[in-house]
């Protein structure tokens, strides 16, 4: 199998022993529920600063275990534990108000993994993190849309626009974060062979 395909399915062999994977998958986990936890009420969809640890699992974690990190949070959320906004838990989280955001970001932590890989320049982050935002965004406004308001126009209204701003922060936030770690440390775990690209 070519590099390229290997990029595309997170294949690529990994030096880092699965425990390592593991407790960062886990790490990253934790911190997204640390991130519903902090926020500002706000209906039908708060504010938080969940899609910020997204973007980050993603471009840290790389495509496969930045969704598994993703994963790992909602199943949490879903069985029982406190981890979404407010400290909510169950499925009925999930078919709420929010559950299409929540249910986005396995794809959007694969999506910014991916694009990220190959991606240097502040500019280049940023634009890849812009694309897994338009993932949380369509998927939202589409459970809102289709559950809740029952209006495309209320819907975008309600579940982008006004978050537009809040978002374009936690994008700046994210972007910047990454490009002067990710300086030194690209992938975490950091590789055992430096010169080895990781694509988890």
């Amino acid at each position: 199998m070519n590099d390229s395909s290997n990029l595309v399915l997170g294949k690529t062999v990994d030096s880092s022993p699965a425990l390592v994977q593991f407790t960062w998958v886990g790490l990253f986990a934790v911190g997204t529920m640390l991130s519903a936890r902090l926020e500002i009420p706000h209906q039908p969809v708060p504010y938080t600063l969940q899609t910020l640890m997204v973007l980050l699992s993603g471009a840290f974690l790389g495509p496969r275990n930045g969704m598994l990190s993703q994963l790992a949070y909602i199943t949490a959320g879903i069985l029982g534990a406190p981890v979404f906004a407010g400290g909510a838990a169950g499925f009925a989280r999930i078919l709420g108000p929010s559950g299409g955001y929540i249910l986005s970001f396995p794809l959007a932590a694969a999506l910014v993994g991916y694009l990220v890989n190959r991606r240097h320049s502040l500019i280049q982050v940023a634009l890849s993190m812009a694309a897994g935002l338009v993932v949380v965004f369509t998927l939202g406004a589409l459970h809102l849309g289709v559950f809740y308001t029952h209006s495309v126009g209320t819907a975008l209204a309600a579940g982008v626009l006004i978050f537009s701003w809040w978002d374009l922060l936690k994008l700046s936030a994210a972007s910047m974060i990454y490009f002067e770690l990710g300086k030194r440390w690209r992938r975490l775990p950091p590789p055992a062979d430096p010169g080895r690209r990781e694509t988890r």
